[in-house]
């Protein structure tokens, strides 16, 4: 099917897209990478009567580095972190989880603004974010805000964003030197969405856990960080029989919905098992295997 018919603007700057969005936003999308957005249009699931493209507006695909934090702007693409250009536990992380999003020519369009945007129940980075603890920033009519992650997710492909409003970037905490991350995903097919997927981020201190971040996705229709795991972990020695437990407490806290080929059940033991071997992959030599996780 083809999209149905609609105007396109691509603005030279954010400020001419602030104003058309302020005169015609109810009826409008904005286009970044476009990978989820085409789909849409093509399937008449969303009929906009205007297209604003950002990709001639400059500055918004820059990777900004600062001491404390990463700043995204909107249009860094996929494949810029699968090769991220700096090297901390954040850029390994970016690393590991960028090849298990879509195919390479997924990645080098789309970006990782719009995958937050568009709010997919299983999409990978949305549980970074939370996981992180990011803040979406936005630019509107009213100006500019950021909105922390647990409080963008509004439910799936829901988000804070208003009618009138854009994505511009997307700042990411940089975990404490020395963390260690791990991520692992299972799905039905290399083309399919994850099932289950869950990352770890942690730091150890004198041999016990000081600092923990687990991140779930598909486990509900928002993306989870699984605080109670956390807890369970945080000041303890990592021992197999902690790991079990916080894996456990991490399952507990999903609440996936029944797919065709993953009851709910299903899918929670899923994530307990991936939190597990996350967990034992940071806590141990920090190794990870995609081929192993498919």
């Amino acid at each position: 099917m083809k999209p149905a018919q609609f105007d396109y603007l691509a603005p030279d700057s954010l400020d001419e897209a602030v104003a058309v969005l302020a005169e015609r936003g109810p009826e409008s999308r904005v286009l970044a990478g476009g990978q989820s957005l085409l789909i849409e249009l093509r399937y008449r699931t969303s009929r906009p009567a205007l297209l604003v493209d950002l990709n001639r507006v400059p500055g918004l695909s820059e990777i900004v580095l600062s001491d404390n934090s990463v700043h995204l702007g909107a249009l860094v693409r996929h494949a810029q972190l699968e090769r991220a250009p700096f090297d901390d536990p954040l850029a390994d992380l970016f690393r590991q989880v960028a090849p298990y999003v879509g195919h390479p020519p997924i990645r080098a369009r789309g970006t990782f603004a719009g995958s937050l945007a568009w709010a997919h129940p299983a999409a990978e980075w949305c549980a970074l974010a939370m996981a992180t603890g990011a803040e979406i920033e936005l630019r509107g009519p009213a100006g500019r805000r950021a909105v922390p992650a647990d409080a963008w997710f509004r439910g799936a492909f829901a988000t804070a964003c208003g009618p009138d409003e854009l994505v511009t970037g997307v700042r990411l905490p940089r975990p404490p030197a020395g963390s260690r991350v791990a991520f692992a995903e299972h799905r039905r097919t290399h083309a399919s969405f994850a099932l289950a997927a869950a990352m770890v981020v942690l730091r150890l201190t004198g041999g016990r856990v000081g600092w923990v971040r687990i991140g779930l996705v598909n486990a509900a229709d928002v993306p989870l960080r699984a605080v109670e795991a956390e807890r369970v972990l945080t000041g303890e020695l990592p021992s197999p029989e902690l790991l079990a437990e916080a894996a456990a407490r991490a399952a507990a806290e999903a609440d996936p919905a029944d797919e065709p080929h993953a009851p709910a059940a299903y899918r929670r033991h899923a994530l307990g098992v991936l939190v597990r071997r996350c967990l034992a992959r940071a806590v141990g030599d920090g190794t990870h295997d995609p081929a192993g996780d498919s």
